[in-house]
């Protein structure tokens, strides 16, 4: 009797080790089977050129040898990436800020801001020679295509005071994003709302008749607002700060290297994206360059300092834009934001 319980206990010892194992196992899976820690992010929108510098990180080994394994999916505008990342279906992602600052103003998802990709608004309003706009005074009376909720559409009243007409003189035609260029070609509008990245696409959608591409960057006149920024879920950024720290580094070692050699970058996204346009989006990346890096900014990627972004939450206060009382706090985790 005994010897049967011995040969019954060490039967459930090993069980238990069998058991203990298959757990590892288990965990090992949620982590990756090489050992790294898996994790999802969103591009801002599509996989454009400007979203090159994700896939340069993953490319060169950064998210790797800072212990991840990450899976970019093309994201579909700012608001809907806040919302996937606050429900748990990715852990970051990029937005507009200025969009984030506003949705976070009208509904409190538990999402936050822990560094800046561009020093300087993306957005505008963009046309082509001969369709009546050529400077910010010409748009009263225009027709512009854009996405409805998009950046350009909901900071235009913002940009429309600086500029000094009246926002409502201006019509939006409600369009999406992926046929904007060619709406604008066929003149069925005098002007579509865009990222001022967009320029080569509108000329490729344009090559018949070549026309000089108009650009109305918001942020020529709003040089206070932010352009993208990495967004993740807040519990994430509470609970595990130096995961967030090592992601955000290994996404802006990226960044760096894109902003060193955009063709090198536009290369490493066609590995990719096989459909990517060489040319076109090497182009992108290097109008981006001055957005990321402006003339006179001396701070490291990623910089955000609390002081820009209460100036941010006041003109759009200004502006007429309801948010509340929110405050920096509510909108970037300072403490992870990178430091020069």
């Amino acid at each position: 009797m005994r010897l049967r319980r011995s040969v019954i206990a060490l039967m459930a010892v090993l069980g238990l080790a069998m058991v203990s194992a298959c757990g590892g196992g288990d965990d090992k899976a949620s982590g990756g089977d090489n050992g790294l820690q898996k994790v999802s992010y969103l591009t801002s929108f599509n996989t454009f050129g400007r979203e090159a510098y994700a896939y340069v990180a993953l490319d060169k080994g950064y998210f790797k040898d800072a212990g991840f394994d990450v899976k970019i999916t093309p994201g579909s505008g700012t608001v809907d990436v806040m919302k996937l990342v606050a429900g748990g279906q990715a852990d970051y992602g990029i937005g507009d800020f200025t969009a984030f600052a506003i949705t976070l103003a009208k509904q409190k998802l538990p999402v936050t801001s822990v560094g800046m990709i561009h020093q300087r608004s993306m957005a505008a309003i963009m046309s082509l020679e001969g369709l009546g706009i050529n400077s910010p005074q010409d748009l009263p009376g225009k027709t512009i295509g854009d996405q409805p909720g998009s950046t350009n559409t909901v900071m235009f009243p913002v940009y429309a005071k600086a500029v000094g007409i009246d926002p409502k003189s201006v019509t939006f035609l409600p369009s999406p994003p992926p046929g904007l260029p060619t709406l604008l070609a066929s003149g069925k509008v005098q002007g579509i709302g865009q990222f001022v990245v967009g320029e080569p696409l509108i000329a490729k959608a344009d090559k018949e008749k070549h026309r000089k591409v108009i650009t109305l960057p918001y942020g020529d006149k709003l040089p206070d607002l932010y352009g993208n920024t990495i967004i993740t879920r807040s519990d994430l950024a509470k609970d595990h700060p130096d995961q967030v720290k090592k992601f955000t580094n290994a996404l802006l070692k990226g960044l760096q290297d894109t902003l060193d050699d955009p063709a090198a970058a536009a290369a490493i996204l066609k590995k990719y994206v096989p459909d990517t346009d060489l040319d076109v989006a090497t182009k992108e990346l290097q109008i981006m360059q001055g957005y990321i890096k402006p003339k006179g900014f001396d701070g490291p990627l990623g910089d955000v300092t609390q002081e820009r972004v209460q100036k941010v939450i006041s003109l759009l206060k200004e502006s007429n834009i309801p948010m509340g009382s929110i405050t920096p706090d509510d909108l970037v985790t300072m403490s992870l934001a990178p430091k020069s």
